[in-house]
């Protein structure tokens, strides 16, 4: 007979792969983001700086080809550290990947992505056209999947029981919300959209059960764990 711990480690790898193979687009999307993230770090900086401005959803790129620019900004990271996002993606994205499946989950992100990023260049426009910002503002780069992210966050909350759900539906408000107070920038008025447009999702979940209780399945998890 194996060993304990291997019997344990086994589980635990079978129950990861089991996970990641439940949310197919999630993860294809965070190989795509490994993937890119290695070709950008071997980018010189000023080329890097060009490729950033060339994919981002500012005003100059969305007026000229919105459909490239919304897809390609949602498959590059915009410096910092890829394994964050293994993270982020599996807490939020993969729980509603697997909940809602993977065409509902893609109509959330999409949603997200595209309402925040027009509503907040919106803002930009209108700021630039009454003198209130200055025209470079349109050429400020902006890419990466952050307003997916929250919209993912916002839809979830759907799926968690109560009470828990408005303990966590309150704590995203105040985490978005709070950052709408004092110097903020587009991006800020951004995720907070994405997060109201991923609650206002909610009728994609009517047909969906919505009773994960977060304290229970950490519980199974950890029994399973230890019985093996």
């Amino acid at each position: 007979m194996s060993h304990p711990v291997v019997r344990r480690l086994q589980t635990l790898a079978e129950t990861v792969l089991a996970y990641v193979r439940s949310a197919p687009g999630t993860y294809a999307w965070l190989a795509i983001l490994l993937v890119n993230t290695i070709i950008m770090d071997h980018f010189d900086p000023r080329f890097r700086y060009h490729f950033v401005l060339h994919h981002s959803t500012n005003l100059r790129e969305l007026s000229h080809d919105p459909i490239r620019v919304l897809i390609s900004s949602a498959l590059w990271l915009d410096g910092g550290h890829w394994w964050p996002y293994l993270i982020l993606y599996s807490l939020f994205h993969a729980p509603v990947e697997r909940w809602l499946g993977s065409a509902r989950w893609l109509l959330v992100v999409v949603i997200s992505h595209v309402g925040a990023t027009y509503l907040s260049q919106s803002v930009v426009y209108f700021n630039i056209s009454h003198g209130s910002a200055p025209a470079s503002d349109a050429f400020v780069p902006d890419i990466g999947v952050s307003y997916a992210l929250a919209g993912a966050e916002g839809v979830l909350t759907y799926l968690i029981a109560a009470p828990w759900r408005y303990f966590y539906a309150a704590a995203l408000v105040l985490y978005y919300g709070m950052s709408l107070f004092g110097d903020t920038d587009f991006t800020d008025l951004g995720h907070f959209t994405a997060l109201l447009l991923g609650l206002a999702c909610y009728p994609l979940t009517r047909a969906r059960a919505s009773s994960w209780d977060p304290m229970l399945s950490l519980r199974s998890v950890w029994t399973r764990l230890r019985s093996n």
